[in-house]
């Protein structure tokens, strides 16, 4: 999918460019998988807000998803590849052989007309789903699930993916795109591919306007306020702020250690992620 530019006839126009959605072959979803989805503003269910700079944004329609990929054993023709307003990757509609239609996030190279699987025995081609014990070792995969049965977590954006290296007993070794090395049970399921829509990172909002359709609300630094409202505030002139960057909760935003140290999951992760840029 290419990145279309317009001409620069205003000042948000001239550095804004959008996707040309050439891999979109249907607009309107299918009615039977849309429900709605009701917007929260960054609250929770006693009205406090627990996540800042959330409000407004068009109206959308939630498209179901199958994560889990449980229907073994039936064949589906890819019927489109349609546009999600609710993720960064785009989703493709399965017309099942007993009548039964599902949404999958779709790979890349999934096109329509092709037939995919699930289950055991499926052979190892985009868009089918299996269990790890049943993926080739060094093979691309997305949308793997943490527990089996309970849907794919890992890798489910535009253009994420993950590898599986090994197979130890009972459990498969599959490095993330970040560089983290984790075990996950053989019974869990993976789809084979790359998720597509790999462009989306290139894209340039350039206005604000846009960020604010997507449900953003502006975002004001830490130094700029007073500190009654925030640790980095306050101070005779422009400060830096004293301190290393943090959230109004004091919470560190660069670096800070957020993964509880007991957590019982702490065994299965071989290698951490690597960290960012700004540790040098």
């Amino acid at each position: 999918m290419g990145i279309k530019s317009y001409r620069p006839t205003s000042a948000g126009r001239r550095f804004g460019t959008v996707l040309d959605y050439s891999e979109i072959t249907k607009a309107t979803p299918e009615k039977s998988l849309v429900t709605g989805k009701r917007r929260t503003g960054g609250r929770n269910n006693h009205g406090h807000q627990t996540r800042r700079h959330r409000a407004g944004g068009n109206k959308r329609s939630y498209r179901v998803i199958d994560f889990r990929r449980d229907k073994d054993g039936v064949p589906a023709k890819v019927d489109s590849i349609q546009y999600d307003p609710n993720r960064t990757a785009n989703i493709a509609l399965l017309h099942y052989a007993d009548g039964d239609k599902r949404y999958i996030i779709a790979p890349q190279g999934l096109v329509p007309g092709m037939t995919v699987r699930s289950g055991h025995g499926s052979d190892p081609l985009v868009g089918n789903s299996m269990a790890l014990s049943d993926v080739p070792v060094g093979l691309e995969i997305h949308n793997v699930e943490l527990n089996p049965g309970r849907g794919g977590q890992l890798c489910r954006s535009a253009g994420s993916v993950a590898q599986l290296t090994a197979r130890e007993g009972e459990y498969a070794i599959v490095q993330l795109s970040s560089g983290e090395l984790r075990k996950i049970h053989v019974t869990c399921r993976a789809t084979i591919g790359r998720i597509g829509n790999t462009d989306h990172q290139n894209v340039s909002l350039g206005k604000a306007g846009r960020k604010r359709h997507m449900g953003y609300r502006p975002h004001v630094r830490g130094t700029a306020k007073n500190p009654v409202d925030h640790p980095m505030g306050g101070g005779e002139g422009r400060t830096a702020g004293g301190r290393h960057p943090c959230s109004p909760n004091a919470v560190l935003a660069k670096g800070g250690k957020t993964r509880r140290r007991k957590n019982p999951t702490n065994k299965f992760i071989m290698r951490r992620r690597k960290p960012g840029s700004h540790h040098s």
